[in-house]
């Protein structure tokens, strides 16, 4: 069932295409080189846990365990499901799983997170792999997005948030709400308590994303400002959580090559020094996660390479030492040859998933789709369907084999490989009138629902081929074809993979039909990809 039936490997093996982890004792940045938005992070006792925006994808909210802030394996989704389940039948590109947060309190592990057309969720587990609880509406309202409690120091439970200009008309503030114990309804609304308005510093735009913590009788409100590709991470603190707040720029480009750092996490390991996770907004590689060191001047958490001024904001670092040493290096994974019965965590559907698109027990070893209706036919951008997973590393290449299950499939299938974002393109089967054959198709405004064009290559030997695409680091894509999986012949021209609706592009499967509903349901066409494989 695709409800949450997902596993995942978690040991490192020499074809992992980026590891942050160099094995002498220090980290290169992204400690996460690949589409973890937003990121929000704790500790309990001796591990991490980090979780990202999601949006429409689904599963939603993955959840990731770490043991030295470095090294991170993926242990699930929280939301195995979007809600309202309807609405998230099909895809809501740039909506779903705004920014969310991560606690966790009285035993418990607590997840707020926007969808910012419909309001703030909540929900719980005892456990950080799941099960989770269903998603409790703490306030429903349009355009609130990125929460964030903090259990006070004088007892109460407050949540912070911003607001998304395209559904409130408001932006640029923060507000403060005063919950109940049991974190499920609003008690007081304290108002507007940041106004990024009258803060003094040039350019200063786009507040969101707080963070609200305690320390030495300081409140202190995290927040990125400036926006996502060029702004720096504020930080205001104040001895009340009411304020008023003052505000320092505590991190910010400089003159490395991370733009945009900010938004994130403050952590601190058990042995008391802090750090500080954040984004980097790398347009089709989505936003990439960097590890930065944190010293307290004056209780202000500076981040970074500090320079003389001790006032001045710093800068990120591209390698350091590890926060902690001697932890196993193990990144998210990203190959699967498909011999597990459930799906790897790797896999995000485009909407919420049916029990009939898939089955992996029918052929052991092998992942079936069976093929569904393009909403718009040959135009992917809609389809629920895809089969989809992060871009990985700057560079890649992935291969997989693709063959029909059906010994005569209806004209109109496609299946294949994807690179999917605002524009797609792919490799993969088609049947026509004349038979199977390997084609390459592109679609280079999707967005706008344009067709895609399609070029016929030549014909499939054996009801079988072998797909393969190129990711160079600039993003540029080569896709090529294979009767025998050993002999790769190069199709159509480069592509540039492009982002998506706050998302980086992604690469995965597909099997589609041009075929009316009904036809498609009444029959069918099988469809088995085998070996999945990512390599540098």
């Amino acid at each position: 069932m695709p409800t949450g039936s997902f596993s995942s490997p978690a040991l490192l093996d020499d074809s992992a295409p980026w590891s942050p982890d160099l094995g002498d004792g220090t980290y290169r940045n992204p400690v996460l080189y690949a589409d973890y938005s937003d990121p929000d992070a704790i500790r309990v006792g001796d591990d991490f846990y980090l979780i990202a925006s999601s949006f429409s994808a689904v599963p939603g909210l993955p959840v990731l365990h770490s043991r030295d802030l470095v090294n991170w394996r993926l242990l699930g989704h929280a939301l195995p499901r979007l809600v309202p389940e309807a609405h998230f039948a099909t895809p809501r590109h740039g909506g779903g799983v705004w920014a969310p947060s991560l606690r966790h309190h009285d035993g418990r592990f607590w997840i707020f997170y926007p969808d910012p057309d419909f309001g703030l969720y909540c929900l719980t587990a005892t456990d950080a792999a799941g099960p989770w609880s269903e998603p409790h509406l703490v306030v429903r309202g349009s355009g609130l997005i990125d929460p964030c409690p903090l259990w006070a120091d004088d007892g109460q439970l407050y949540l912070i948030h911003g607001w998304a200009k395209s559904r409130s008309g408001i932006c640029n503030v923060l507000t403060l709400l005063r919950l109940s114990a049991d974190g499920r309804r609003v008690e007081e609304d304290c108002g507007v308590v940041i106004d990024g308005e009258q803060v003094a510093h040039p350019g200063f735009h786009t507040l969101e994303g707080p963070k609200l913590y305690q320390r030495h009788g300081w409140t202190y409100v995290f927040a990125p400002a400036g926006g996502v590709s060029v702004g720096w991470q504020s930080v205001f603190r104040a001895r009340d959580p009411r304020g008023p707040y003052e505000h320092r720029v505590v991190l910010h480009q400089g003159t490395t090559t991370v733009n945009g750092p900010h938004q994130g996490a403050l952590v601190d390991t058990p042995a008391g020094d802090f750090w500080f996770l954040h984004f980097q907004d790398c347009d089709a590689y989505g936003r990439v996660v960097h590890l930065q060191p944190v010293n307290w001047v004056d209780d202000w958490p500076m981040m970074g390479a500090l320079p003389t001024d001790a006032s001045a904001p710093g800068e990120p670092v591209l390698v350091h030492a590890k926060p902690i040493p001697g932890a196993a290096p193990v990144v998210p994974p990203t190959s699967d040859d498909f011999s597990a019965a459930t799906l790897g965590l790797q896999w995000q559907w485009q909407g919420n998933a049916q029990p009939e698109w898939y089955a992996l027990t029918t052929r052991p070893g092998a992942l079936r789709l069976f093929a569904q209706t393009e909403p718009y036919p040959e135009n992917l951008y809609l389809a629920p369907h895809l089969l989809l997973q992060k871009f990985p590393a700057p560079a890649f290449t992935v291969t997989v084999r693709c063959e029909i299950a059906a010994a005569a499939a209806a004209p109109g299938l496609s299946a294949g490989l994807i690179i999917f974002g605002y524009d797609y393109a792919w490799v993969g089967l088609r049947q026509t009138a004349d038979g199977l054959v390997f084609c390459h198709a592109r679609n280079l405004d999707a967005v706008e629902g344009q067709a895609q064009a399609l070029e016929v290559l030549s014909p499939v030997p054996a009801q079988s081929g072998w797909l393969r695409v190129t990711v160079a680091a600039d993003a540029v894509c080569h896709f090529s074809t294979s009767t025998d999986g050993q002999t790769f012949t190069p199709v159509g021209a480069a592509f540039t993979a492009r982002c998506g609706k706050w998302v980086g592009a992604k690469v995965g499967l597909f099997a589609s039909q041009t075929a009316a509903p009904a036809m498609v349901a009444a029959a069918p066409t099988a469809v088995d990809f085998l070996d999945f494989t990512v390599t540098p």
